[in-house]
């Protein structure tokens, strides 16, 4: 029985400004995954603040909310069996030093700040996640 899950995507500020998006796209595209939508927009910190709001008591929100809102983002929705974990798992690790080579975060993240993409870390979290930003 195949669980095919659609999971987000962003591709965070730091990958848009160096025109990371169509290789990141291929990455995803090379995985199995199939790009349902996707939209190239800006957030105000105000829609930053609601999008992060589980990590609104992390020490480090404040700085997350502010760099998501800093310049464009792209944001996807991916399909593919299981795909919020297959995502993960693509992404590599938060801190891209400790990321597997051959992830998305090892190849393009600069720092744990600006590694370059977000995903949905659960099933639930990515329905909410998608509603976020496709709702219309």
């Amino acid at each position: 029985m195949s669980n095919v899950e659609k999971t987000l995507s962003i591709i965070k500020p730091d990958a848009v400004e160096r025109n990371l998006d169509d290789q990141i796209k291929e990455m995803y595209i090379n995985n199995g995954f199939k790009i349902v939508q996707e939209k190239k927009i800006q957030i105000e910190k105000l829609e930053a603040e609601k999008f992060y709001k589980v990590h609104e008591t992390k020490p480090f929100y404040n700085e997350l909310c502010n760099y998501l809102s800093s310049g464009p983002i792209i944001v996807m929705i991916l399909e593919k069996v299981n795909a919020v974990l297959a995502n993960r798992e693509l992404m590599g690790s938060t801190n891209p030093k400790e990321a597997r080579e051959g992830t998305i975060r090892k190849k393009f993240g600069i720092s744990i700040d600006k590694n370059s993409v977000h995903g949905s870390d659960s099933p639930e979290n990515a329905k909410i996640e998608i509603d976020f930003f496709f709702n219309d």
